[in-house]
């Protein structure tokens, strides 16, 4: 290899190199800011009612779309409670539930703009008692 090749390649390491490291710190400091994110709005919003944060966690042009959509990211949950409210078009049973789910969010600049939802309704409804048990 000619010196300036081998110049070239030194110059292009080092300026490359550093470009490289601050591009992994920023996406570890932007995946980490984005989970803060999806926790807050989990434990804040979702658990203890603090609907005040809404405007604080998501956008204001966010987009929920539903069961039928591709995604590919992935935050499993599990949720508990009782049911004494009407809501979602179901009555107020006073029973307990347990169920199992996914949320996918796409976080832009700290707020949740899109989400992907899907749980299991089915097992939501008999455990309610809306539904027959199965047998």
């Amino acid at each position: 290899m000619n010196p300036i090749d081998k110049a070239a390649r030194i110059a292009t390491g080092v300026y490359l190199a550093p470009l490289l490291i601050v591009g992994q710190l920023f996406g570890s400091t932007l995946q980490e800011q984005n989970k803060a994110t999806a926790k807050r709005a989990f434990e804040e919003i979702l658990s203890h009612g603090r609907f005040d944060l809404a405007e604080q966690l998501y956008a204001n042009d966010f987009v929920n779309h539903g069961l039928h959509s591709n995604a590919s990211l992935e935050i499993y949950w599990t949720a508990r409670g009782t049911n004494t409210g009407t809501g979602n078009g179901l009555p107020a049973t006073g029973k307990k539930a347990e169920l199992a789910g996914i949320t996918i969010w796409r976080i832009v600049d700290g707020k949740i703009k899109e989400e992907w939802s899907a749980f299991d309704q089915l097992s939501m409804m008999k455990q309610l008692g809306l539904l027959p048990a199965d047998k």
